[in-house]
């Protein structure tokens, strides 16, 4: 019979072999998602679920950041630069609203929540 001491000890060295792949994975995952992917009219229409109409209207007002190739017709758009700003039109929830007001509140009342 096996001592159960080292069973033990061979299953935590399996574990940790396993955790320590899991951290390598996501790391080379984090960097694919890293990688700059550009984004053709169309793609960002469906990505932004907006016509290409509304995309083209949008990118002339400014709205959308965008990138041209000199000497080309053709736009891309960075997902990642398109992803940030679906994010600014983000609402914050009352906890995040509560936090800003303490904190002006703090910084104008130099601490002691008095004026």
């Amino acid at each position: 019979m096996n001592n159960p001491f080292e069973l033990i000890e061979a299953r935590l060295s399996s574990i940790e072999n396993l955790i320590l792949d899991i951290k390598h994975q996501s790391k080379e995952i984090e960097k694919i998602e890293q990688e700059e992917v550009l984004l053709t009219v169309q793609e960002t229409a469906n990505f932004l679920k907006l016509s290409i109409a509304t995309v083209y209207s949008k990118k002339s007002k400014g709205e959308l950041p965008f990138c041209k190739p000199i000497g080309s017709k053709r736009v891309y758009f960075s997902k990642q630069a398109l992803t940030e700003y679906i994010k600014e039109g983000k609402s914050l929830s009352n906890s995040e609203v509560d936090t800003i007001a303490e904190s002006f509140i703090n910084s104008k009342a130099g601490g002691n929540g008095k004026f």
